[in-house]
């Protein structure tokens, strides 16, 4: 179904100063809200060089882990910026989205390798699906897959992704269940699937970022809703309450109704219930030219929420990971 409920929120400007200084301001809903970008975090040590930043996550324990394309892939902070413990890969190029399970392990898409990956908190690789290095199309192979979705008994399910248009099901032990989806614009097809996440009711919310909407599964694969034309999705969040978060950009498209991703034209956040129905907008300050100021963000492509409600977001072009300290 089509969502035309658009209900925008006073839209919340995050606009900064160069200096460790920075200025918000608020949105109305219900109490004022207050984002402010934490300048001091994280405490990356120097040695340390980020590149793209696809992914963020953060546990139970308010542990952030930032997944980059560089060396070491994963490095895991606290929320007062302190390094905790990193691990690398062998291949950080293709890192995409970073998850943490209900079991608190973590869980890695990486599109050049067509894996994903889980680890325990500390960095020892516990499972792979896919093979490493090769691309495919069956029930034993991917195709630069972006994320995966864990339920609380441990099914799996990815989205993949960029060579392949489906989801694909496994169980909590990797074995492969079912899959659906095609290359297309209708209903249940997919252009990109992007990012994908689960809510309580075990409903699957599939960013189909080049279609410009989210699709919404049941865990077989029955299409429940489309919310098309709200946001082009590039990264989704869930919190406890069931909230959708979408990061990405305004939907743009060309004179044959085609959407225009790249370059994304602003930078946007949304935040909406299970119905779809947008219950905030908020229109973050683009970078002018990479990687920008404090608080500036371009290709903004990973959120995520520490258990204080702080925003945390990674960006490809800004090739970095930022904190936004939510104040009453």
């Amino acid at each position: 179904m089509r969502s035309f409920s658009y209900i925008f929120a006073i839209m919340l400007l995050l606009t900064l100063f160069s200096s460790t200084q920075a200025q918000a301001s608020s949105v109305q809903q219900g109490d004022t809200a207050h984002y402010v970008v934490d300048t001091t975090w994280p405490k990356k040590p120097e040695r340390f060089k980020w590149a793209q930043m696809p992914g963020i996550a953060i546990d139970k324990q308010d542990q952030i882990y930032i997944y980059t394309r560089s060396q070491p892939t994963v490095q895991v902070y606290n929320t007062d910026g302190v390094l905790l413990r990193a691990w690398y890969m062998e291949d950080s190029s293709g890192s995409h989205f970073i998850r943490v399970g209900p079991e608190g392990n973590i869980w890695t898409a990486n599109i050049s390798e067509h894996v994903i990956r889980k680890y325990s908190p500390k960095g020892k690789l516990l499972l792979t699906l896919g093979e490493p290095g090769v691309a495919g199309a069956d029930k034993g192979h991917f195709d630069r897959p972006t994320d995966m979705a864990i339920l609380p008994g441990g099914d799996i399910f990815v989205s993949d992704g960029y060579g392949n248009r489906r989801v694909v099901h496994f169980d909590a032990d990797g074995n492969y269940v079912n899959q659906w989806g095609r290359e297309g614009d209708g209903p249940g097809q997919f252009a990109l699937p992007h990012a994908i996440v689960a809510d309580s009711l075990y409903r699957l919310y599939v960013a189909d970022r080049e279609n410009a909407r989210i699709q919404v599964f049941g865990i077989g694969g029955k299409l429940l809703a489309v919310w098309e034309d709200v946001v082009t999705p590039w990264g989704l969040c869930i919190t406890k309450k069931d909230e959708i978060w979408a990061c990405g950009s305004s939907v743009k498209k060309d004179a044959n109704g085609k959407c225009l991703v790249l370059p994304p034209s602003d930078q946007v956040l949304m935040k909406l219930n299970l119905d779809g129905k947008v219950l905030l907008r908020v229109t973050l300050k683009k970078t002018a030219a990479p990687p920008g100021k404090s608080g500036e963000l371009d290709w903004v492509h990973a959120i995520a929420f520490d258990s204080k409600g702080n925003l945390y977001l990674g960006d490809i072009q800004g090739r970095r990971a930022q904190k936004f300290i939510r104040k009453q």
